[in-house]
C-alpha cells in the first residue's frame, strides 16, 4: 500500500510538471510527462486497492 501512496505522489507531480504547472523542470511543458504521471496515479490506486484487498482478508478468522 506504501508503494502505492508513492506512486500516487510522484504521478501527480509528473503530471503537474507536464501540464506546466510547476515550471522550471525539463518535463515542464512535455505532455508526454502528463500521461505517465496519470498512469502512474491509476497504477497507484491499483496497488492501494489490491493492498487493501488482502489486508481485509488476512485478517478473517479462519474456522
Amino acid at each position: 500500500m506504501s508503494l502505492g501512496l508513492v506512486a500516487i505522489v510522484l504521478g501527480g507531480v509528473w503530471t503537474l510538471q507536464g501540464l506546466d504547472v510547476l515550471p522550471y523542470s525539463a518535463m515542464s511543458g512535455q505532455t508526454v510527462w502528463a500521461a505517465i504521471g496519470g498512469g502512474l496515479i491509476i497504477a497507484g490506486l491499483l496497488l492501494i486497492a489490491v493492498g487493501m484487498r488482502r489486508r481485509s482478508s488476512a485478517q478473517k478468522p479462519v474456522q
